[in-house]
């Protein structure tokens, strides 16, 4: 539907409708700051949701799938279809939205600005055109197979208005000499008799009985164009009975000259049975009710069935041989007794030639000279019963604007799209009688595809990423969905494939892995790559008993450089040094850019310890050599040295922190030293691992004493209101004093007492959020609250959190659990089924510290998320690091694609939060708004939060 201009609706309207609108019938929003804020109960039923509440506070296109039919996000249109509503006042358009079953359906949009209270607001109705869009369908049918009957009937059709021709069939034409009807249209009817007075009476008898009869029938003379008399009898009916002059009316003209001479009674039967019959396009017949002997039939059945008039008058159709069997005669006679007139009675009828028929019957009893008879129509259905069954095919195949390509039982291609053809490049004459396995890449292994079917037989469909390669010979990735198409016996008869060509996903992809892991100067590993490259290091270490090294290199004097030539020659040195770094270290080995000057190798399988400490000594010494080479950087040949640290590893003594520390001290050492030297790191191991096995038997006794306190850093809202908070463990150490998270969190991981402190942390929630609940001032909130990969892991994990909710009555709407990207290092189908299972309650989901990990984008699309989470890595040099700016853009766009709430952590200053709301990101926690606070600090900060958000008109 085209978008519409019109007035304002007033407010006075919208608050009449707002005390009626809950009773209504249709589906009734109002949308402020492009978010749901009240809807009516037809809203959540429409749409399959289970309570008003699910529906609220979120952005208009979460209720949409991520692209609309024109190909346009949904996202992005809905913010113009909303930012033109306000500014025209009233718009009109037609929206494909998503029940929460994930089914689709077309709705016609109404969008009517009004102002409320000072805000402007939206008012939104729609309306379900699904029905709609139906019966277009049908009814387009349905014309065409009028046009059919109306260009193939054996009578003469013509359209009139004011006794001129608006159409014609051929058959009218040929009947009066013409060679097409196109000859005619437009023309009087007046060249058709033989006089202007028999023109003029006709038509005023004519047009007088349409008028008192709504239809009219009589015989008279007419003239051919050659100038021959032609009888006809003329049938209309006018379809505005109240103009029929010049409104349109229909008439029927059976020529009937070769029956002049017969007797006047015999030619009204002929009439009669002109009309009733030969006018028919449906098989129609007179039979005997008893013993349903034909009286008469029209040529329809010879055409339809094969039977001649010959073959059927006198005899019966059980002995013709209509009927299968004669029970199911009697089944249709006791339908006709019961009803008097039956209208599409769907049965099965015999062609002369032995085959079955599906045929539809109309009938109804007669009365023929007092004795009973059934008029009997008939339609061969026969088509449409096999178009039923390819309509089920095309519906599950061609649902969506997706390439689809649809094959029967052994897999042999039977159709496909054109998005199919537009995508893969093959035409669908090449791939129709083949199979899918033309399309193969080469890449997957034959097990791959014994895999895929196994699923598929086991479960009826399989989803995944698969390889493929296009006609031109090109290899691309794409998600591909395989569903088996069952009769109704259960049966498989055909398969549908749907893809997604993930190219450019998989270079989005490839983008923010390349933005988030490597350097964007040096092409070097960033600090994310390289902690888990030195991670995987001390794995591999352990696992061979042979020591690594961690070379920490820090460039003497690099400052100088940049105060006194700029930093595009500081820029260009730290590229040189890169690529001296990567001619001196195996292809085993990482080196990587840590920040500014400093760099970090890492060196694996150095054998035991004398030998690691000889070759990482001989390693750095190469490096000092060839870092110690002029550097020629323009015009300028400038000379330089470095500074290393070193220190050994075996296994995961160390974290990777601590290890960077001790390198990082030996480097200032060497520095100390008068730089230009390598020095190593004395580790100190038995004190290292007296303080951690002191701090583990602390850690396990402070969670049976109870020693852990709760935290709450508020979330913020960019109109300065709190959407709720996020829980950090502290730890009141009796002796110790508070704990830093970052000593204990790590060994809780790897003893496992994350667990259980975890789940006290849930449970601790889960009671302030009921507390919370019975006031108006913070029953709003939401606690987020964060679980590690190895709780989320646990077998009992999902029973174990909605036994919390259960036995404390706390709202799970209001309970969101953050999680890693860590935990998709796991069985995705089975993350996918806990989430489902706790979100099917209300809990919400937000990924933490996007960006950080190895997450797949084909994963995260699946993933039922509500937020991400932009780490504060990112966020904390977005103003100053154009990397870090870029990242923090393209997550805030990858949410918006994905139609989920971005929310930034870190945030420390305006201008980042500025930033941030340029950007898109309108949620935001950090030091800006508030630290950390205990429950008591965090209940007297939120009166002052809502103040503020008073102040700026909230």
């Amino acid at each position: 539907m085209a978008e519409q201009n019109s007035l304002p609706v007033s407010f006075d309207a919208l608050r009449c409708f707002q005390q009626t609108f809950g009773g209504s019938a249709d589906p009734v929003w109002l949308i402020r700051d492009r978010r749901f804020v009240d809807c009516n109960q037809a809203a959540v039923l429409a749409l399959g949701y289970r309570s008003r509440e699910e529906l609220l506070n979120v952005h208009p296109a979460r209720l949409s799938p991520a692209v609309q039919e024109d190909g346009q996000s949904s996202l992005l249109k809905a913010e113009r279809m909303m930012h033109q509503a306000e500014e025209q006042g009233v718009l009109c358009f037609e929206w494909i939205h998503q029940r929460a079953d994930g089914q689709r359906f077309l709705a016609e949009v109404s969008l009517f600005r009004v102002e409320q209270m000072g805000e402007r607001t939206l008012l939104c109705t729609w309306r379900d055109l699904s029905a709609s869009r139906l019966r277009d369908q049908q009814l387009q049918t349905l014309l065409e197979e009028q046009r059919l009957i109306f260009d193939s009937a054996h009578v003469g059709i013509l359209m009139l208005r004011h006794r001129r021709i608006l159409r014609c069939n051929h058959r009218f034409a040929e009947m009066f000499g013409y060679a097409m009807p196109e000859e005619l249209v437009g023309f009087s009817t007046s060249r058709f008799y033989p006089s202007a007075e028999a023109f003029a009476r006709i038509g005023a008898e004519g047009y007088a009985s349409l008028a008192e009869n709504g239809s009219t029938s009589f015989e008279c003379e007419m003239t051919r164009a050659d100038g021959e008399s032609i009888w006809v009898i003329q049938s209309g009916r006018a379809l505005a009975p109240e103009d029929v002059l010049g409104g349109i009316s229909v008439w029927v003209y059976t020529d009937v000259t070769r029956f002049k001479q017969v007797d006047r009674q015999a030619r009204r039967l002929e009439e009669k049975f002109t009309r009733a019959f030969d006018c028919c396009p449906l098989a129609a017949a007179i039979s005997n009710i008893s013993d349903g002997r034909f009286l008469e039939v029209n040529s329809s059945y010879e055409r339809n069935f094969g039977w001649t008039r010959a073959d059927l008058i006198g005899r019966t159709s059980l002995e013709v041989g209509f009927w299968p069997d004669s029970a199911t005669r009697d089944a249709w006679l006791q339908a006709i007794y019961r009803a008097g007139r039956l209208v599409n009675y769907e049965t099965i009828w015999i062609h002369k030639s032995g085959e079955r028929r599906h045929v539809s019957l109309s009938c109804e009893i007669i009365e023929l000279d007092g004795e009973s008879w059934i008029l009997t129509y008939m339609t061969d259905i026969t088509a449409r019963k096999l178009w039923e069954a390819d309509l089920r095919i095309a519906a599950t195949a061609f649902e969506s604007q997706e390439p689809t390509l649809v094959t029967d039982a052994n897999g042999v291609i039977l159709r496909v799209n054109q998005a199919y053809i537009d995508n893969t490049g093959y035409s669908a004459a090449e791939l129709v009688g083949k199979t899918p396995a033309v399309l193969r890449s080469g890449r997957h292994e034959p097990a791959f595809y014994a895999a895929m079917w196994r699923q598929i037989m086991r479960d009826g469909s399989w989803r995944g990423e698969v390889w493929d390669r296009r006609k031109n010979g090109e290899i691309y990735p794409k998600w591909l969905t395989i569903s088996a198409v069952k009769d109704e016996q259960g049966t498989v008869t055909h398969y549908v494939g749907v893809h997604h060509d993930i190219t450019e996903r998989k270079a989005a992809e490839e983008r923010i892995n390349a933005l988030a892991f490597y350097d964007q100067l040096t092409g070097l590993p960033n600090r994310t790559l390289l902690r888990d490259r030195l991670q995987q290091a001390m794995a591999g270490s352990e696992r061979d008993a042979s020591y690594g090294a961690l070379l920490f290199i820090d460039l003497d004097n690099f400052k100088t450089l940049n105060d006194t030539q700029g930093h595009e020659q500081g820029d260009q040195l730290l590229k040189i040094v890169a690529g001296r770094l990567r001619e001196v270290i195996r292809e085993t080995d990482t080196a990587a850019r840590q920040g500014g000057d400093e760099f970090v190798v890492v060196i694996s399988g150095l054998g035991d310890e004398t030998v690691a400490a000889l070759a990482a000594e001989h390693v750095a010494e190469k490096l000092l050599a060839v870092l110690a080479q002029p550097y020629v950087l323009g015009t300028l040949v400038h000379r330089s040295s470095a500074s290393i640290g070193v220190t050994l590893f075996l296994g995961p003594c160390f974290s990777s922190d601590e290890l960077m520390k001790q390198a990082d001290l030996a480097m200032y050492k060497a520095k100390a030293a008068g730089r230009n030297v390598v020095r190593f790191f004395d580790p100190a191991m038995e004190a290292a691992v007296h303080v951690r096995a002191n701090l583990e038997r602390d850690l396990r006794t402070a969670l049976d004493e109870g020693q852990f306190l709760l935290h709450f850093q508020p979330q913020v809202r960019s109109d300065a209101s709190i959407s709720g908070a996020e829980i950090l463990l502290r730890w009141q150490h009796p002796s110790r004093g508070m704990v830093s998270p970052a000593d204990f969190i790590p060994l809780a991981e790897e003893t496992d007492l994350i667990v259980p402190i975890g789940y006290w942390v849930i449970e601790s929630a889960c009671c302030l959020l009921v507390e919370w609940a019975a006031n108006s001032a913070w029953q709003h909130l939401t606690l987020a609250v964060n679980v590690s990969a190895r709780q989320f892991d646990q077998p009992d994990f999902v029973e174990r959190v909605l036994g919390i909710i259960e036995r404390s009555g706390a709202p799970a709407r209001r309970l969101k659990l953050e999680l890693t990207e860590s935990i998709m290092a796991g069985d995705v189908d089975a993350i996918i089924g806990k989430m489902r299972r706790l979100g099917a309650v209300g809990v919400g989901f937000s990924l933490d510290d996007f960006g950080t990990g190895y997450s797949s984008l084909s994963y995260l699309k699946l993933l039922p998320l509500d937020q991400l989470k932009i780490d504060q890595s990112f966020v904390r040099d977005v103003l100053t690091d154009a990397n870090d700016a870029a990242i923090a853009r393209t997550v805030v766009a990858l949410a918006g694609s994905l139609g989920l709430e971005v929310i930034a952590e870190g945030v420390e200053t305006a201008e980042q939060r500025d930033f941030l709301a340029a950007s898109g990101c309108y949620n935001y926690q950090g030091y800006f708004f508030s630290r950390p606070l205990p429950l008591a600090a965090f209940r007297d900060f939120l009166p002052s939060r809502l103040a503020v958000a008073e102040a700026v008109g909230v």
